[in-house]
């Protein structure tokens, strides 16, 4: 009953998160006005808006002026749901869990605007900052654990300093997005993770980019977004990142 909950809820807030990626980049209000068709503007009944069931009963069009509806919606809602089902698994119903699952509906928001948009707003950034903040404080009055400050702060300045030395040498190749993200995260994670996190990503970058150049979808002139190399790579190292640090210096000991 409680995974079922979850889905529940995380398939809502994934609706919500489409909401953001559709109106943060335009400076629209996420709040107001109510959802509404892209195209004719009609605003949605509340029945079209039953995350992914809508989808499916519409066959992926706007039941106002027939207009096909971009996959993206149900896909945000299934891997929101999913996130948060996997952070249950790991941390249970815990300040973790929250925290975490928090951490990954504004990532989700983030890879999707960088996806379509090639920018990563500062304000998401700006509030991945601010709920860390709150949950190293509330974990250190409340359960008496220590937030680490040097460590989150070492590897915030590291991490973004790392990227904007790529920046700079670069002459562009790398956004700003891509600096504040990785700093936020490197607050997060700290100095060892984070750089697991960053080695993650490159890896993860180059072989997907590969096979975007490979089958075509992609060309060498085409800009193909960081964040999402990023994003993906902080999954992993939350959830298995202490896991494959024991096994890299295992095999060193050998």
């Amino acid at each position: 009953m409680i995974i079922l909950f979850i889905l529940i809820y995380g398939l809502i807030i994934g609706s919500f998160l489409n909401v953001c990626i559709y109106r943060i980049p335009r400076s629209e209000s996420i709040a107001w006005p109510g959802s509404h068709c892209p195209k004719c503007t009609t605003k949605l009944k509340w029945y079209d808006n039953i995350p992914v069931i809508s989808y499916l009963i519409l066959r992926g069009r706007c039941r106002y002026c027939g207009e096909r509806v971009s996959l993206q919606y149900p896909s945000v809602e299934v891997l929101n749901a999913l996130l948060y089902v996997i952070m249950y698994f790991n941390f249970r119903l815990s300040l973790d869990f929250f925290y975490f699952s928090f951490l990954s509906s504004v990532l989700i928001v983030i890879t999707f605007i960088d996806l379509k948009e090639m920018i990563i707003p500062d304000r998401l950034v700006v509030i991945i900052l601010v709920i860390s903040v709150f949950y190293k404080a509330f974990n250190f009055f409340y359960f008496d654990i220590s937030p680490q400050l040097i460590n989150s702060l070492g590897g915030l300045i590291l991490a973004g300093g790392l990227f904007l030395a790529i920046v700079i040498l670069s002459k562009g190749g790398m956004g700003g997005g891509d600096v504040t993200l990785i700093a936020a995260l490197g607050f997060v994670l700290g100095f060892k993770h984070i750089f697991l996190n960053i080695f993650l990503s490159f890896i993860i970058g180059a072989i997907l980019s590969l096979f975007l150049l490979l089958t075509k979808i992609k060309t060498r002139k085409d800009p193909i977004p960081f964040g999402p190399f990023i994003v993906l790579s902080f999954f992993i190292t939350v959830l298995w990142g202490q896991s494959i640090l024991d096994w890299y210096f295992k095999l060193l000991l050998l």
